[in-house]
């Protein structure tokens, strides 16, 4: 076998391998469209552990038939990956949405209570109900008795949990984008809101901006040295 035919028969071989990851994707929809399930969410968030700007939170019901390249967890893929696959997946969904939720509401209620109330509003504002709802980790009650499940890392696991990843993701950081036009000297371009070295030393340099989270650390703690030095 020559070099050239070695390269091919490796370019086919990971070639298939891709396609059974993806189609593995499917096993949960497989499972529950045999027991009867047609619209099948997957919802997943972006940004919930940020210091700063909101969590954005994504529902996708896909067509059933869809064969996705590349589809995996968001955090898995390139950013221009993600841009590509986002194009795919809102052209050819079934129904999908995506949420904010704000900064107060993450502070007031908690990141957490916010998530799971993040997550209902974004099934809810799926044009086209769903009958079954994926989650990634979070255990939820829908409302009208939609059935669920959860999944530990269904972003990885499930192919509409990875589309809600996906979407979620974008939406965000081109968010994130417009926020470092605001806000340079945070790097959220770079960081996206999170924690990073040069991102808190800012912060403690700077101080906290209008769209930090100031129940998170360390930024809670940089405020209250803040009004401490005041009085």
């Amino acid at each position: 076998m020559t070099i050239k035919e070695l390269r091919e028969l490796r370019a086919i071989e990971r070639r298939n391998k891709e396609i059974l990851r993806v189609r593995e994707l499917y096993k949960y929809e497989n499972e529950l469209q045999r027991e009867g399930y047609n619209l099948i969410a997957g919802v997943d968030e972006a940004g919930r552990g940020s210091l700063a700007g909101p969590m954005v939170i994504a529902a996708v019901i896909l067509p059933p038939d869809l064969f996705i390249d590349h589809l995996n967890d968001s955090k898995k893929l390139t950013h221009n990956m993600r841009e590509k696959l986002y194009d795919i997946i809102t052209s050819n969904a079934i129904s999908f949405s995506s949420i904010c939720v704000n900064i107060e509401d993450i502070d007031k209620l908690n990141v957490y209570r916010a998530t799971i109330d993040g997550m209902c509003r974004a099934v809810k504002s799926l044009p086209i109900k769903p009958d079954y709802v994926l989650t990634d980790a979070m255990k939820v009650i829908f409302d009208n008795g939609i059935e669920t499940k959860s999944i530990i890392h269904g972003d990885a696991l499930s192919a509409s949990i990875a589309a809600a990843s996906i979407i979620a993701k974008v939406t965000r950081d081109r968010m994130t984008d417009e926020w470092h036009k605001v806000y340079p000297q945070y790097g959220f371009s770079h960081n996206r809101g999170y924690g990073t070295k040069t991102h808190i030393e800012a912060i403690r340099k700077f101080g906290p901006s209008p769209i930090h989270r100031h129940t998170f650390e360390p930024v809670k703690s940089i405020l209250s040295n803040q009004l401490t030095l005041l009085y």
